[in-house]
């Protein structure tokens, strides 16, 4: 049935001016379209992804939007020169260390955005 759609996230915010600058100070993104309905913003590989307004921003306790990276170091790097703070876990069967999970083979760091929303950075899952 959707096998051969394309998907794309939505992410939140209850305040579109203070997110959406948030996206371009610390992520570098602009919007690629914007209307009443909210932002979309247009990413790599084709991909995407449509900030809207709501109350019920930043309610969800796991991850919206993963961002992949064949670097995960170097990117959490350069995203806390822009002001990006990374969450630290310790949980079974994840601890971060210096903001970066290593689960096997694979990388991801975490963050939240202006509304509370969990964000990710991380390998790319084959």
């Amino acid at each position: 049935m959707l096998t051969d759609h394309r998907a794309y996230a939505t992410i939140p915010a209850a305040d579109m001016d203070r997110a959406k600058s948030w996206y371009r100070d610390k992520l570098g993104l602009t919007p690629a379209m914007e209307d009443q309905m909210g932002c979309m913003y247009k990413v790599g590989g084709g991909t995407s992804f449509l900030l809207y307004p709501t109350p019920n921003a930043g309610k969800a306790p796991n991850t919206l939007l993963s961002f992949t990276t064949d670097d995960v170091e170097a990117e959490v790097q350069d995203m806390r020169r822009h002001g990006v703070k990374f969450e630290d876990y310790d949980m079974p069967g994840l601890k971060t260390v210096d903001g970066i999970a290593t689960m096997g083979k694979f990388h991801a760091a975490w963050f939240k955005d202006s509304e509370g929303n969990i964000l990710a950075v991380g390998d790319e899952p084959n």
